[in-house]
């Protein structure tokens, strides 16, 4: 993306109703597995756990993600990837869907605050050439999730 394009990002306003706590379940021993990607290749992960939550009214679950090459890497071992679909994709929102990075540091009595309004696109959404993981089928919300980044309009 050039630096004249920033222009063209943009985001929901922010609702708090987008901001809701999660039941993180652990799955614990879970085995790495390929995720595919929007060029094609792809990347290993883990299934860190499930996030339980309530929007709208609507019972939700999101799988929750570790890369193996940043849990190898040791520093980013405490990170967590939710990549999910929702039925704004291609009109709203970017069809390859939306991500949103937590920290397990945040999980306190199984519990961590999700806040939709910090999903983003992934950098697929911009151009050609990256590797994006494709959310898994598990992850499709059938919900409208206006929260977060919209499609990029450039």
């Amino acid at each position: 993306m050039q630096p004249s394009q920033v222009k063209y990002i943009s985001f929901f306003k922010p609702d708090k109703n987008y901001c809701v706590w999660a039941t993180l379940t652990v799955k614990r021993g879970t085995e790495p597995f390929l995720v595919n990607t929007h060029s094609g290749k792809q990347k290993p992960f883990k299934e860190y756990g499930i996030l339980s939550f309530t929007l709208n009214g609507t019972p939700l679950q999101l799988h929750v993600y570790q890369s193996v090459d940043m849990l190898n890497s040791g520093a980013h071992k405490d990170e967590l990837f939710v990549p999910f679909n929702d039925e704004t994709n291609y009109d709203q929102t970017y069809g390859g869907g939306r991500y949103i990075d937590l920290s397990l540091n945040d999980v306190k009595d199984d519990k961590i605050l999700l806040d939709l309004n910090k999903c983003y696109n992934p950098y697929c959404a911009y151009s050609d050439g990256f590797s994006c993981p494709i959310p898994p089928t598990e992850n499709r919300l059938h919900v409208e999730i206006n929260a977060g980044e919209k499609k990029f309009q450039h």
